[in-house]
């Protein structure tokens, strides 16, 4: 059960909040605040896992107050204002909805944090998806479709099968972590793969979705010592 409280000036934007949350039976909306100030005296002594932030509030900006926050608590911003959307993604917002947001609209962005919640939760690397931002989005990604992993100075393209390349934000030692060490292996600096995607292997090269791709010096005794595994 996701613990959430939401934080808006207007009453009747909180009460649509409340009354959507009823209508999604993995989130528990504890409480409201339309004075933001309550709700940061509220979260330094009850801690939450997600937020329903409203982002134009006359005291303090909901990007601000987010910042301010102690605690790493998921945050759907909803607002009226579609301008600060690229902010409040680099803030790593799990959804920003427009107002006025359909049932069908707030439930889009419930379960994104149903889904990112259940994989924080989980044991690392036994998910079988993990998430990155690209295009101002959180996108889940299968890991099973996943054919190789292109470094590109501080951004990564992910190609997946039968899909559109992502183009993330994210160090190759970042997506390791997330990605199951018995199944995928670095064998360039700038090349990860999954091992069952390995079609041939000729002298230092790898062969992968059609793709040639070298295997590294520094990379080599640990992929071929992999691979013979």
């Amino acid at each position: 059960m996701i613990n959430a409280i939401a934080i808006d000036d207007e009453p009747l934007a909180l009460k649509v909040v409340e009354n959507f949350c009823e209508k999604v039976d993995f989130i528990t909306l504890q409480k409201t605040f339309n004075k933001p100030t309550e709700a940061l005296k509220h979260l330094d002594k009850f801690p939450i896992d997600l937020l329903f932030l409203d982002i134009n509030m006359p005291s303090i900006n909901g990007i601000e107050f987010y910042k301010k926050l102690n605690q790493n608590a998921m945050v759907i911003f909803t607002t009226a204002y579609s301008e600060y959307a690229v902010e409040g993604f680099n803030l790593n917002a799990i959804d920003y909805i427009l107002k006025p947001f359909t049932l069908e609209r707030f439930v889009l962005a419930a379960n994104k944090a149903r889904d990112f919640f259940n994989y924080q939760n989980q044991k690392e690397n036994t998910s079988p998806y993990l998430y990155v931002r690209a295009d101002y989005s959180l996108i889940k990604v299968n890991i099973s479709d996943i054919l190789y992993v292109e470094g590109l100075d501080d951004y990564l393209k992910i190609h997946i099968q039968n899909q559109k390349t992502i183009v993330t934000r994210l160090t190759m030692k970042g997506i390791l972590e997330k990605l199951p060490a018995k199944d995928f292996v670095r064998v360039h600096r700038s090349f990860i793969i999954p091992l069952n995607r390995i079609e041939s292997v000729r002298n230092k090269n790898v062969y992968v979705a059609g793709k040639e791709i070298p295997v590294g010096t520094s990379y080599e005794e640990a992929f071929f010592k992999q691979v013979k595994g």
